[in-house]
């Protein structure tokens, strides 16, 4: 539940309540995150007292209301911490959110999103298959037509929170021959997921594979009522995602690098600091120059997402640049730390871990690349017409 005192707050006092969250409880308790293999249960209650679960919905429905521009700032904060504790609630502020929002029945939307900005419910995106992947149209999940209801048959895979969601938001092929979207409560006989045992990243938050087998749902846990709609209700919200990941990876990056410079300032050699040194500098200083143009470029997507229709091939371009931009800043700051970045229980080298997984989902960054590619003359043509204008 959300703090009452919590919403009597301006954004900026409330971004610095985050702010100080993160210095303060989030990074120092990491290293106790990793080693218990999850989140702390109470960092969890801290992060819904604080309203984390709700910074993205309005708040006629129980939510913070905070503009696009505002989230990313305020995701630049947390995302300074470990990114698995985002993991927590980005599947709350994020795609099953804004699914529910835009399309979901008044009841549907009257009964999750208050829970859902409280905290109180957490819902997982399920949608991921092994043949639908980058190519999410090709779902073979099936949901047939009952009496009052369907029954669902299907296979998940990379289902974040899917291992401990209250419910997951299942995406299945109707008798229409379309996709459809489904609300299905997580202990529902017939549900079942697993964690891997093994993750490249993440590992305090590992994703979940989620069979389906016979699983019956009411007729009302159809999303919106409708059925085939399912892959416009996914494309919902990937442009805010999208963006969110991509403030991510600018929070991530801001930490590595301040880690970076730390460590170069403290560990000497050859009589001086790492610091002193040019190859070292070059690294430093071109990572800053990089963050800062990843920085930029999202808040200026952001202001335009605030402003109207959101700049959907920008958002993208933002995406990939921000996502790749963290890995190589990572990878460089591994080599300031030598040793200590492969061997220890120093952040970096888990982070760098962690910062991967940014160039894979919302979205491959060839994929990015391939529509980019593809769009380009109508987007180099509008922006020749803008500077005539």
């Amino acid at each position: 539940m959300i703090d009452p005192r919590v919403r009597t707050l301006d954004f900026e006092t409330y971004r610095q309540v985050i702010r100080d969250f993160t210095d303060d409880e989030l990074i120092p308790r990491e290293n106790e995150m990793v080693a218990a293999g999850a989140v702390p249960p109470d960092l969890v209650r801290r992060m819904s007292e604080l309203g984390l679960f709700g910074i993205t919905l309005p708040t006629s429905v129980g939510g913070l209301g905070w503009t696009v521009e505002q989230q990313v700032l305020l995701t630049f904060e947390f995302t300074r911490s470990s990114a698995v504790y985002r993991s927590r609630f980005s599947t709350s502020i994020g795609l099953a959110s804004q699914i529910l929002l835009e399309y979901g029945t008044d009841v549907q939307r009257e009964r999750y999103l208050p829970a859902m900005a409280a905290g109180e419910c957490v819902m997982a995106f399920a949608l991921t298959e092994e043949y639908a992947g980058s190519d999410a149209s090709a779902v073979r999940t099936t949901a047939t037509r009952t009496r009052g209801g369907y029954v669902i048959d299907g296979e998940k895979r990379y289902i974040t929170n899917g291992g401990w969601a209250d419910v997951l938001v299942v995406f299945a092929r109707t008798e229409d021959g379309g996709v459809s979207s489904f609300l299905v409560d997580r202990d529902t006989p017939g549900v079942q997921t697993r964690l891997p045992e093994l993750m490249n990243g993440h590992a305090e938050g590992p994703v979940a594979e989620v069979s389906l087998r016979g699983v019956r749902v009411d007729a009302d846990r159809l999303i919106g009522g409708v059925e085939g709609l399912g892959m416009t209700h996914a494309m919902r919200g990937i442009n805010q995602a999208r963006t969110h990941v991509a403030a991510t990876a600018v929070g991530q990056a801001t930490r590595l690098l301040t880690e970076a410079a730390r460590h170069a300032g403290e560990r000497e050699q050859f009589g001086q600091p790492l610091a002193e040194f040019g190859a070292v500098q070059a690294m430093l200083g071109r990572s800053y120059a990089e963050l800062e143009a990843g920085r930029s470029m999202i808040l200026d997507c952001a202001r335009e997402f605030d402003a109207g229709t959101p700049p959907r091939h920008r958002i993208s371009a933002a995406k990939l640049y921000c996502t790749e931009m963290a890995s190589v800043v990572a990878d460089r700051a591994v080599q300031v730390l030598g040793g200590a970045g492969i061997v220890g229980e120093h952040p970096v080298p888990r982070m760098w871990r962690d910062v991967r997984a940014l160039r894979i989902y919302e979205g491959a960054s060839q994929i990015h690349e391939r529509n980019l590619a593809r769009a380009l003359p109508t987007l180099l043509s509008t922006t020749q017409t803008a500077r005539v204008g």
